[in-house]
């Protein structure tokens, strides 16, 4: 701005100097404040002064739409930031249970395969696990990962047989149906994909038994990996 208004001083005196001249050479008569260099430099800083006016008011109006511009902005940024993180949300789907909500004791054996029913729940992000019968429903077609620990029952000759299966399909087990001990406990897991309505639980065999008690020895957990 100070460059801007040297400038104009400048021309301003170039021309007051140049009248100045052209009337001497005319013989005219020249006005006393005329070829005066502080009439001239007076004459200079009221026009300056009344075109930095009008730019003042112009920059004024700039800054008020710029700050309007920039609030627009912030605005448009957040809207776009919360687009993307509705379409970028996957679904969330965990669950992780046991199977004691409290006391101990065995559970089976029962004449027929049977879900075990997992009543403790820990986490149950989806709600697709019911613990009412123990059985996970995929909501969302994907690549799941599914894990199940057993305990044998505590009588002096083992016997537990616990399997993971899906839609009636038995994927992988675990068991123990021998041997002078009885304390012992194994898991097994599986990576497997799901469509939306298929069924996975961990199911407790014909005449078999496991042990659980508050030590939760017995767990059933689960969670998408990806959607398909």
């Amino acid at each position: 701005m100070k460059k801007i208004a040297v400038l104009i001083l400048a021309f301003s005196c170039f021309q007051c100097e140049t009248q100045v001249n052209e009337m001497i050479e005319n013989n005219d008569k020249v006005h006393p404040c005329l070829g005066s260099t502080s009439c001239c430099e007076i004459y200079s800083l009221t026009s300056i002064t009344q075109n930095l006016g009008g730019v003042g008011e112009k920059i004024a109006n700039m800054a008020e739409k710029i700050t309007l511009l920039e609030a627009k902005l912030q605005t448009t940024e957040k809207e776009v930031l919360e687009l993307r993180s509705l379409i970028g949300v996957s679904p969330q789907v965990a669950f992780s249970a046991a199977l004691r909500e409290s006391g101990s004791g065995n559970i089976g054996p029962f004449t027929t395969a049977k879900p075990l029913q997992y009543k403790r729940v820990f986490s149950n992000t989806g709600n697709s696990y019911n613990p009412a019968t123990g059985i996970f429903t995929a909501m969302v077609k994907g690549m799941y990962f599914f894990r199940f620990s057993m305990f044998n029952n505590l009588s002096t000759v083992p016997n537990s047989v616990v399997s993971l299966m899906k839609n009636g399909e038995r994927l992988t087990s675990v068991w123990d149906t021998s041997g002078n001990d009885s304390h012992d406990m194994g898991s097994n897991a599986v990576v497997i994909p799901l469509n939306v309505g298929d069924n996975v639980y961990a199911e407790l065999q014909e005449n078999r038994i496991v042990y659980d008690d508050v030590m939760n020895y017995n767990t059933f957990s689960g969670f998408l990996l990806f959607t398909m």
